[in-house]
């Protein structure tokens, strides 16, 4: 009996050291992997978008103050992407249709950021926004030239990129939210389209009700 009592109380001390770990491990129950901790990371700290100069796919360059006062919904990639880059903007163009017109260009901008400056110059972002709906000004696409400016960029907002040296890249893929102030406000999964409309139609109406 003694024994076995022993064999119980390991048992129940194993499994508590465990879930001692495992809440350690995963910030309290709330990151199962890497990329939630992640993202739970940013939404705590809030970074500030750094100050980088776009040039757009009309040639127009500028400042992120261009957008001061407006919400900004922001993906990252490249366009010679074949795998999730296509499904990502298609993504953002359904999230983009949903947002009442009303708040369009007015309370918030959509903006597609280039990692991939040297290849997607300002015709081949005009191209390529027009598979999707982009108008060019409410939803715009843009690279940042300046290398440190866009590394600077990527590395507050916890986009990774990592070249293969073929011309792809290993990439992340998300939906940001930017705020009116220039915080990073929320990191939202790309997949949940009508999650995330929903949640911005949701900041947008508060907004609007103040």
């Amino acid at each position: 009996m003694i024994q076995k009592n022993r064999k119980t109380f390991a048992c129940i001390l194993i499994l508590l050291f465990g879930c001692v770990l495992f809440y350690s491990g995963t910030d309290g129950f709330q990151a199962f992997t890497a990329e939630t901790a992640r993202v739970n990371q940013l939404i705590e700290e809030k970074p500030t978008f750094p100050d980088v100069t776009f040039e757009d796919s009309e040639g127009r360059t500028y400042p992120i103050s261009e957008f001061q006062d407006k919400y900004i919904f922001i993906t990252f990639l490249y366009t010679s992407c074949t795998t999730v880059c296509p499904q990502l903007e298609m993504n953002m163009a359904q999230v983009y249709e949903q947002i009442p017109q009303e708040y369009i260009g007015k309370d918030i901008v959509f903006l597609s950021i280039s990692f991939d400056p040297s290849r997607d110059d300002p015709s081949t972002l005009s191209k390529y926004r027009t598979f999707f709906g982009a108008d060019g000004e409410t939803w715009r696409m843009a690279r940042i030239s300046n290398e440190t400016e866009l590394q600077t960029l990527l590395d507050e907002f916890g986009v990774i990129v990592i070249p293969d040296g073929r011309g792809n890249f290993a990439h992340n893929s998300a939906f940001y939210l930017v705020d009116p102030n220039g915080l990073l406000m929320d990191v939202m999964d790309y997949r949940e389209i009508d999650e995330a409309a929903t949640k911005v139609i949701s900041i947008l109406d508060n907004e609007k009700g103040e």
